[in-house]
């Protein structure tokens, strides 16, 4: 036992002294990509702002009013834009993701001025995570240490922080938000000029606009053409709401890395946890003939922890049971004159890391910061060029959180290759150290520290880690070569995430000439 844990210590303080040294190399490299956001943005903020009043009723049309639509609502209509926002049913929604918030997307909701959407809905402080493996569990909490204010996850039903949000927005006076379903972009000579849309009393309206944004979630009918929409769907989420029990770590998300691949629980409101369990593949045990039942009660129950068996299965007998493909589809814009992609519509991810409405909120902030200093929108085609920063602006936040889900999602996931199975086990262990080895990887699975060199420093830290522990104490020709596919696994899986990420503009964003575009139209 002692010598297991002395092997431990030395194997950590050799990824210490490695991760140390690329830390030294990277940060001396050059300066923060976040750096250089704030920089652009204050320059934006210290503009006098005249704005004269364009033709027509409408600066922006915002099409949907979910997390994206209804902060870039509120957050455009405060800097004295008039919008018109349009969601097909501004109703109340129940919905089985966009229910945990990390501390980078909260801290994100604080500089918008919406901090205060998640009050009064019975919302829940999360701290940090918990992972479990095959009867051992890892208590990794967030590193807040050094942040004020009341900052920290929330977790909370998407539906009501949806509509405090869209309340919010509402008590803009220049803001009108507006039920309907858009039928299409209104195109003219290559120019999205507005949107048509059907009223839900089936009136047929026109609406026009110098700039709409298109950010109607992950169904939208309207970003063809906007973009390339390679949707990419590797699992299903089985959803259960559990009553009136107690995780083994409050106020923490519970991460089971489970077989076939993982499991989630986390509460939502003082009295209901949302277990989410991720079903691989296209093909899934059906709802209606109780396969689905059959299979959560016999494979998935006994590898939920003690605390919620009981809860999760008196949820299945129940047969409330919901199910979300999980789709995931990298940021490849096709910029339009008059028109830009924002949220799901736009961007999606593996929801395995809870990052979803961070990147959403990270890009509200970009956009709306980028407008702030134009008179007016009235140019179409400078409007498209001088948008195409926000592409490389939102490269370093969105592109780690991105690759960091895919990525996750592939180690935590079951496999029977047992180079793979030694990452899997590799990670865990490498987490369960605590310290730096634990909030490297959870700043930046919080968008506290969204920064790609860190990401793969500690990516590939996790796979030395895993190398080290097969060599010592003594390497034989069997284990070297397994830890040699250990790092070639490894590289499978980030490298193809990167590429399709775009990892020039996410490692080097200043290298872009749209970087450097002018905050002003001429």
């Amino acid at each position: 036992m002692e010598l297991k844990i002395l092997e431990q210590y030395i194997l950590g303080g050799i990824v210490a002294t490695w991760l140390g040294f690329a830390l030294i190399y990277f940060l001396g490299l050059r300066r923060s990509e976040t750096d250089d956001v704030v920089e652009l943005n204050k320059q934006s903020n210290e503009l006098v702002r005249s704005r004269p009043q364009i033709d027509g009723t409408t600066d922006v049309i915002i099409v949907g009013a979910g997390v994206a639509g209804a902060a870039l609502a509120y957050s455009l209509g405060k800097d004295g834009r008039r919008i018109l926002a349009i969601e097909r049913d501004l109703g109340l929604q129940d919905r089985i993701v966009g229910e945990l918030l990390q501390p980078g997307g909260y801290m994100k909701l604080i500089d918008l001025g919406l901090e205060d959407s998640v009050e009064n809905i019975d919302a829940q402080k999360v701290l940090g995570y918990a992972l479990f493996k095959e009867g051992k569990s890892a208590k990794l909490g967030y590193p807040l240490e050094k942040f004020k204010r009341d900052v920290s996850g929330r977790s909370f039903h998407n539906g009501r922080f949806v509509q405090r949000m869209r309340e919010k927005a509402a008590t803009v006076s220049n803001v009108r938000l507006e039920q309907g379903t858009v039928t299409s972009l209104i195109e003219e000579k290559g120019i999205v000029k507005g949107v048509r849309y059907k009223t839900k009393v089936g009136q047929d309206i026109t609406a026009h606009a110098p700039l709409t944004i298109v950010c109607d979630g992950c169904f939208s009918n309207l970003r063809r053409g906007l973009c390339k929409s390679e949707v990419d769907i590797p699992s299903t989420f089985a959803a259960l709401l559990l009553n009136n029990c107690e995780a083994p770590y409050p106020n923490h998300g519970h991460v089971i890395l489970a077989d076939p691949s993982p499991i989630l629980c986390y509460r939502i409101s003082s009295t209901e946890i949302r277990c989410l369990v991720d079903i691989p593949g296209k093909k899934i045990p059906s709802v209606g003939n109780g396969d689905m039942a059959l299979y959560l009660n016999t494979r998935v129950a006994p590898q939920i922890p003690k605390e919620l068996r009981c809860s999760f299965t008196a949820a299945v007998n129940e047969g409330s049971i919901k199910t979300m493909a999980n789709r995931s589809m990298p940021a490849a814009p096709q910029p339009t004159p008059g028109a830009i992609l924002l949220g799901d519509a736009f961007n999606m991810r593996h929801p395995l890391t809870g990052g979803g409405m961070t990147v959403a909120l990270s890009d509200v902030v970009i956009l709306r910061d980028l407008l702030r200093p134009l008179d007016n929108l009235k140019d179409s085609h400078v409007l498209c060029n001088y948008l195409d920063s926000f592409y490389t602006l939102r490269k370093p936040v969105a592109s780690t959180i991105n690759t960091l889900a895919g990525a996750l999602y592939k180690v935590f996931s079951a496999s029977p290759d047992q180079a793979r199975t030694e990452l899997r086990k590799a990670c865990f262990d490498y987490l369960s150290l605590g310290g730096m080895f634990s909030d490297g990887p959870i700043a930046l699975l919080s968008g506290l520290n969204p920064k790609p060199t860190s990401l793969v420093l500690h990516f590939f830290s996790v796979a030395i880690f895993g190398v080290g522990r097969l060599l010592l104490p003594f390497p034989s020709p069997q284990r070297t070569l397994l830890g040699a596919r250990l790092i070639a696994d490894a590289s499978g899986i980030i490298f193809p995430i990167l590429k399709a990420e775009g990892a020039a503009q996410m490692f080097l964003p200043s290298a872009n000439p749209a970087y450097y575009k002018s905050p002003f139209l001429h």
